[in-house]
């Protein structure tokens, strides 16, 4: 919609102070002697923009202005609304926010776009008045990967096979070669990285290929191809991770490094072989993602003030556990990122390295060169270190190096997988260490899991069900506070909460996901941490020396004032952070 009120017009430019008093003044009378609108005077001689116009627009209309260029936007979002429609009618859908869809329009009065929207999708529109360029940059965002892929390998066809289905070298070398398979590859890997897909499976079946990407813990089907391209495409993989390409009857595992979107993502890659071929996944590491901080990661209270305690001691072990992509690793960078300071000298051990940390020396352990992590610490520790982070205690090398390394005055930082915190110092005694050693030198072990998040856009409240009430009692209703009791700001500092229900109410509310394009309809975006964590006291150290159980290690941790994983997730249903069907998903009993 054009300004028609020339004056307010010339009111607007002056209040976004595009223009002085004098050029407008002087562009005015410019613009009448060449019979030109001032608008259009302005644009030719580039003393006012596209989005300026837009702007002012906006400001005598009322209706909200968007800048998408350089935005980026959900791929759920595209596929609300056709790609052909929204390039004909220049509109482009952006958010979605419970019953509402945000659309950047050229002109947000074309009653019969906003008509036809509001129909097909079933929600209501909130119009954003854009700029041409601006909404064109949103519809080139528009992609459908899987049509993408699919007219990427038309020119491919099938491809002599020899024995056992698997396609003569020479024959996949030149398709290979091609640039269809490499366009085709480019495009899986694009789309993973939008999604924040943490891994790529690429599985061959009887008659199809399905390509399956890991998001937010999850498996979901992303893709099918025809079979007949499978040879092509693990040997562009392979091709890529300086694999042998000839080899196709034991595992190979290697790496390789892409940038997309100016995003450096480092790919872990592992081939199996099965019964209809071979199997590859693809791990993605973001090596430019923001480093997570201990707050964000999702520990309260107690938890994270014993966390920061065992970071500021000079010397002893901090272990974090848990199975493999719950986190561990992140949680130890974030300790790394809280000490972190020109006056220490912190150096890393992991495979791979997944974030660059600006003043900590990192090192890649290479395994085929002989790096391992008992080889790299013992060369570590002529370094000078004041912390040492060691990526993961596999044997009993690497822990007795650890345990000394702690003991002569450094702290230390790794991982182990068990399955929860008290088994950390059962594992230790498997591989073989002294009981006086774990006592002495272990500081903190941390326990976790990942749990999806809620879906902000679509998130919903309801009243628990009664087995849902049960479930909550059972579980925290010894740590929220009775009505009327004296605990209530004590424990709820304790458990690092403003505000929690009272543990005799009768009714709960709890929080889920609708469902929206935004999440893909799962009804959750994201991942939090949940949590136990304990420390190594008097007690715990007699229990090491008795040979106490797993159960038993628990049972004390517990008594000492540990919160559980399981615990800490139904805390963070109660806020609606996450549902209680998730935190059963990855905590159980």
């Amino acid at each position: 919609m054009l300004v028609k009120d020339q004056k307010k017009f010339e009111d607007i430019i002056l209040q976004l102070k595009i223009l002085t008093s004098d050029q407008l003044k002087s562009a005015k009378a410019e613009s009448e002697e060449k019979r030109k609108s001032l608008e259009d005077f302005l644009l030719d001689k580039k003393l006012i923009s596209e989005e300026d116009i837009v702007r002012i627009k906006a400001l005598s209309s009322g209706i909200p202005y968007i800048n998408l260029s350089g935005k980026a936007i959900e791929p759920g979002v595209f596929k609300i609304v056709n790609k052909e429609y929204c390039t004909n009618h220049l509109v482009a859908p952006f958010e979605i926010s419970g019953g509402q869809i945000k659309v950047a329009m050229l002109d947000p009065y074309d009653v019969q776009v906003i008509d036809f929207i509001e129909k097909k999708t079933g929600l209501m529109i909130i119009p954003y008045i854009a700029s041409k360029k601006s909404i064109q940059y949103a519809i080139s965002q528009f992609q459908d990967y899987q049509v993408e892929v699919t007219e990427a390998l038309k020119s491919i066809e099938g491809a002599p096979e020899g024995k056992e289905g698997v396609k003569k070298a020479p024959e996949v070398e030149k398709i290979v070669q091609d640039a269809p398979i490499t366009r085709a590859v480019d495009t899986i890997l694009e789309y993973a990285i939008k999604s924040r897909a943490s891994d790529i499976h690429i599985e061959p079946r009887d008659k199809i290929v399905k390509v399956r990407y890991r998001i937010d813990g999850i498996l979901q089907n992303i893709m099918t191809l025809p079979k007949h391209i499978h040879s092509a495409l693990i040997t562009r993989l392979k091709i890529l991770s300086d694999l042998r390409i000839d080899e196709h009857r034991v595992p190979q595992d290697g790496r390789f490094q892409i940038v997309m979107e100016n995003r450096e993502v480092d790919l872990r890659v592992s081939i199996s072989p099965i019964i209809y071929g071979e199997k590859i996944v693809l791990r993605l590491l973001d090596k430019s993602a923001t480093l997570i901080t201990l707050e964000n990661l999702g520990l309260k209270g107690n938890a994270f003030k014993l966390i920061g305690e065992s970071s500021e001691k000079p010397w002893g072990m901090i272990l974090s556990t848990g199975p493999t992509s719950s986190g561990k690793s992140t949680t130890l960078y974030a300790i790394l990122n809280k000490v972190n300071s020109p006056e220490i000298n912190i150096i890393t051990l992991e495979d791979p390295v997944e974030y660059n940390i600006e003043g900590i020396n990192q090192i890649q352990i290479n395994t085929k060169v002989g790096l391992t992590f008992a080889s790299g610490l013992r060369s570590v520790l002529r370094q000078d270190p004041d912390i040492i982070m060691v990526g993961e205690i596999r044997d009993k090398e690497t822990a007795d190096l650890a345990i000394q390394a702690a003991l002569t005055g450094h702290v230390v930082l790794s991982t182990l997988h068990t399955n929860t915190a008290a088994g950390v110092l059962p594992r230790l005694l498997d591989m073989d260490v002294e009981t006086f050693l774990i006592s002495s030198t272990v500081n903190a072990v941390i326990g976790q899991r990942l749990a999806r998040r809620i879906c902000l856009k679509c998130r919903q409240a309801y009243e628990a069900s009664q087995s849902e009430v049960e479930s909550i009692i059972n579980t925290i209703g010894n740590l929220l506070s009775k009505r009327g009791g004296s605990d209530s700001a004590e424990k709820l500092g304790y458990l690092g909460y403003e505000k929690l229900p009272f543990a005799d109410s009768k009714s709960f509310t709890l929080y889920k996901g609708a469902g929206c394009p935004y999440c893909r309809n799962t009804g959750y975006s994201g991942r939090i941490g949940v949590f136990e964590v304990f420390k190594m006291t008097e007690r715990m150290g007699k229990l090491l020396v008795s040979n106490a159980t797993m159960d038993d290690i628990q049972r004390t941790a517990e008594e000492e004032g540990m919160v559980t994983m399981k615990q800490d997730g139904y805390l963070k249903a109660l806020v609606g952070v996450t549902t209680l069907k998730e935190v059963l998903r990855v905590a159980r009993d």
